[in-house]
């Protein structure tokens, strides 16, 4: 390859003479493409066989149609008509999804009434308060974990959104997803537990993660006041990624991710674990 490379580019330099400049461009063209473009940086490169699904979360043409009123599907017809108004059945609004992990709370608590936000978790969760406060995007719901740390941590982002409404959702409590591969040596929970947590972080995905319904007419904005290992898990399954790597991933306390869910069913990852408007000082992960 590298010989075949070098040959070319000394004829391309030493050989445009020879040609005509139209004629010369049109077969570095035609030789780049056919030549070098396919067999340089894609010779390690393997597709992986596994391809984006946009019907990933069930709402996708006919599946926005009610089952009594679906017709059969046209191959390659990514809309159908509703057999009601006869309009197109498709999402216009994007949905904005900022997940917050909980500030640093107290390990040393017994019970979840002890977990509470340490004097540094309650600033970490006022300091993103106020960044979410400067961004000024039209907030319309808070959903927060049942657990102590995370209600702690809304009620102090509150303090800069006031007017955003709160509901407690105890989906979003922290657990253990899936087996994460590769496993760490210092965190080994019961089996039990992934059978216990998994389903249920798995429906809060289900149930908040999803392009916006057809008759939602402006972009929302909505924010998860939740836990590490349940926003790692999310962001795998919304990206996409084996759900078995979310261990891979690292979250400081009251840091910012943000997801966008476009009508179309792509998923962008705007951000991932921001703490930039802290203090260096402020900034922890366990």
């Amino acid at each position: 390859m590298a010989k075949f490379a070098r040959s070319y580019y000394k004829y391309a330099v030493f050989g445009a003479g020879a040609l005509a400049g139209g004629a010369f461009v049109k077969f570095s063209h035609e030789y780049y493409h056919s030549h070098l473009a396919h067999s340089s940086w894609t010779t390690n490169y393997e597709p992986s066989g596994v391809l984006w699904d946009p019907n990933w979360d069930r709402r996708e043409g006919e599946y926005l149609t009610h089952p009594k009123k679906r017709s059969v599907i046209p191959e390659g017809l990514d809309l159908l008509k509703n057999t009601k108004d006869d309009k197109p059945v498709q999402s216009k609004a994007v949905r904005n999804i900022f997940m917050i992990r909980h500030g640093q709370y107290n390990l040393d608590g017994k019970t979840d009434a002890e977990r509470t936000l340490t004097p540094l978790g309650r600033r970490q969760a006022l300091e993103t308060g106020k960044r979410l406060k400067i961004l000024d995007y039209p907030f319309n719901q808070i959903h927060v974990s049942t657990m102590s740390r995370a209600i702690e941590t809304a009620q102090m982002i509150s303090q800069s959104l006031p007017d955003v409404p709160v509901e407690q959702c105890a989906l979003l409590e922290e657990g253990a997803p899936v087996p994460p591969d590769p496993p760490v040596g210092h965190w080994k929970p019961e089996v039990y537990q992934f059978f216990q947590d998994g389903p249920r972080i798995e429906a809060a995905f289900r149930n908040f993660f999803h392009r916006a319904d057809p008759s939602q007419e402006h972009d929302s904005y909505e924010l998860l006041v939740c836990h590490a290992n349940v926003i790692r898990y999310f962001v795998c399954r919304a990206m996409q990624f084996p759900a078995e790597a979310w261990l891979r991933f690292s979250l400081y306390h009251a840091s910012i991710t943000w997801l966008q869910i476009y009508p179309n069913g792509r998923v962008t990852l705007r951000i991932y674990g921001e703490v930039g408007h802290m203090d260096p000082g402020n900034m922890t992960s366990t």
